[in-house]
Order: C-alpha cells, then structure tokens, then sequence
C-alpha cells in the first residue's frame, strides 16, 4: 500500500512508469507482428484498387462509414465463426489510409464481398430498415442521384503510386474515362464487394 500511495502523490514517477507499462505492451503487441510471414507478405493475388473501387472506398471513407464499421476482424474464434479469416496485414499493402479501427456501431465489414447482391447492398444503403428493421444505420439516398466525373481520380492515382501501390500509367491516363457516368452507389458498392475476398476460401 504504501508504494502505491509514492506513485499516487508523485505525478512524474508516474508518468514514467505509465510510459514504461505502454512501451512493454507495444513491444509485446506489435514487434512480434514483423516476424510473423502473413502478416507482412503480400496477400497472393492483391491487386490495386480499379478506378471504380477507388472512388468508391473514397465515397465510404466521406460517408463516415469507416466510424461505425471495422475493417478488422480479430483471430478469435467468435470473430472468425462470425465474419471469416481473421485479417492480416497483407491484405492492407495498398491502404492508404487502412481503415483497421476499432469501432464497431455497425458488424465488421472486412469480409463483406460477394456476401450479398450487388440490389442487397442498394436497397441496405438506400434504406436499411427496408432490409434489416432493427438497423440503427442512416439512410444514403442521395448516391443514387450523384455521377462520378472523373476529374480527380488519375491524380489519385498518381498520389497512391508515390507511396508504393503499383498503378500502371495505362490504369492512370483510363482513370477518368472508367469512371465518368458512374454513380456514387454504383462505385460503393463495387469497393464493397472486393473487400475480403482473397481471404475467404481460408475461412
């Protein structure tokens, strides 16, 4: 008792032993994760995203989709029988940023792909409770409506492949055409349905 009450009424030896405590559990947490093959290899068959996609996990990313729904399931058993393979860092080569977190208002969507229909996912987005009434998520009516343009997705691109996603300057210079005319939901659901999908034959 009398230890704990040095460490209570001494702010600074404190400090340093909480700085102590989470630099151990960091060590303990993290450096192991390098050694580890799977979790630092390239997942086989991981590929950037098409223009599409990519206008569409930005879509997701403007929605505020990734606050309430993790892109990360846990290798425990309860999380791997729900949602499949639990995630490895393989399959994040390309993010930028990753859309891990931690958060999960909504179910983990890291294995959603090809789970359900391409009309599933737009009836679910244009309004949840038509497809699960309990569902406390908002409704995103207006993607239907709005068109993607194009101007800024090469330039994405171009960004992406400075920090290493191997973008062909053939997918650069098709960018904007491949995406003109297609609709907000249209993109979003296409990120969707390729999240997860190299890992799902493991599950």
């Amino acid at each position: 008792m009398k230890n704990h009450d040095i460490v209570e009424k001494n702010i600074g030896l404190m400090v340093v032993l909480i700085i102590v405590a989470i630099s151990f559990g960091t060590l303990v947490e993290i450096v192991p994760q390098f050694f580890l093959k799977e979790t630092t290899t390239k997942v086989e068959g991981l590929k950037p995203l098409a223009a599409v996609e990519l206008e569409g996990r930005d879509i997701y990313i403007r929605e505020g989709c990734h606050v309430c729904h993790t892109q990360m399931v846990r290798p425990l058993r309860a999380e791997v029988e729900r949602y499949g393979h639990y995630s490895v860092a393989g399959e994040s080569v390309y993010e930028h940023p990753f859309l891990w977190g931690s958060k999960r208002t909504g179910p983990d969507l890291a294995r959603v792909g090809k789970r359900y229909s391409d009309q599933w996912h737009k009836a679910h987005l244009y309004n949840p409770r038509n497809v699960v009434p309990e569902s406390n998520m908002p409704a995103f009516p207006w993607l239907f409506d709005t068109t993607l343009d194009g101007k800024y997705t090469a330039k994405k691109m171009q960004a992406l492949k400075k920090v290493g996603v191997p973008y062909t300057q053939e997918q650069i210079d098709g960018a904007s055409e491949a995406v003109q005319g297609v609709t907000e939901i249209d993109a979003l659901v296409a990120y969707l349905q390729q999240l997860g999908t190299l890992l799902t034959h493991k599950r």
